[in-house]
């Protein structure tokens, strides 16, 4: 049997991570979800996640900001951007720093499935350019 691929989500909304785990889960995703940039670093979750999901705007530490850390780190997961707030400067520095979508909320389920598919794809293959 094929391993689900393990999908982290990271929101301070929790109608946002409750609306991703439902739909990563139907989707057939091995799928955790954390309220902070800060939990998602704390967890075990770090080293098994094969695509990151994250909001761009939260307390504390945002998205851009945690995909940074990680690389940083040498732990280059393939990143999705979710936003509330969409704009070109962002958009742009975020495909320039390697994440793979960005996507302003609400965004639809092929849209994202699109963009996992690529995450994944990217991550399978080692590309850790």
């Amino acid at each position: 049997m094929q391993q689900k691929p393990i999908i982290s989500v990271v929101d301070d909304d929790p109608s946002v991570r409750e609306g991703a785990r439902d739909l990563l889960d139907a989707m057939g995703f091995d799928v955790e979800t954390f309220a902070s940039a800060q939990d998602f670093l704390d967890s075990y979750r770090l080293h098994v996640t094969q695509c990151l999901i994250s909001d761009m705007r939260m307390p504390g530490m945002s998205g851009l900001v945690l995909h940074a850390k990680l690389v940083a780190a040498g732990r280059n997961i393939p990143t999705i951007l979710i936003t509330a707030f969409p704009n070109e400067t962002d958009r742009a520095r975020a495909l320039r720093d390697g994440i793979v979508c960005y996507l302003p909320k609400p965004f639809n389920e092929n849209t994202l499935l699109a963009c996992l598919k690529s995450a994944l794809a990217s991550h399978t293959h080692g590309d850790h350019s």
